[in-house]
């Protein structure tokens, strides 16, 4: 399947499980990982990317993302899992 197959360009959000999916959830979550795991980073900067990823977690749960691929950095994984669990916790 092609991206274009998933969401054509005419297309910029989904809805999965009830969760509306926005095109390029996936890509903006690889970009505020990246920053969460910098350590040159600005405290600013990574409670931005902290603050992003928490509110994508919904979207990339529906998207079955954390099923198929593993979050490498030892600190992040466990900082996404904690945010999953306290999220599953108030639900």
């Amino acid at each position: 399947m092609r991206a274009e197959h998933l969401l054509p360009d005419s297309i910029n959000e989904a809805q999965r499980h009830g969760v509306t999916i926005r095109k390029g959830t996936v890509g903006a979550f690889l970009v505020n990982a990246r920053v969460w795991c910098d350590a040159g980073a600005s405290d600013a900067d990574r409670a931005a990317a902290a603050a992003d990823i928490a509110d994508a977690l919904p979207a990339l749960d529906a998207l079955g993302l954390f099923d198929v691929l593993d979050v490498r950095h030892p600190a992040l994984r466990a900082w996404i899992e904690a945010q999953r669990n306290a999220r599953e916790v108030r639900a």
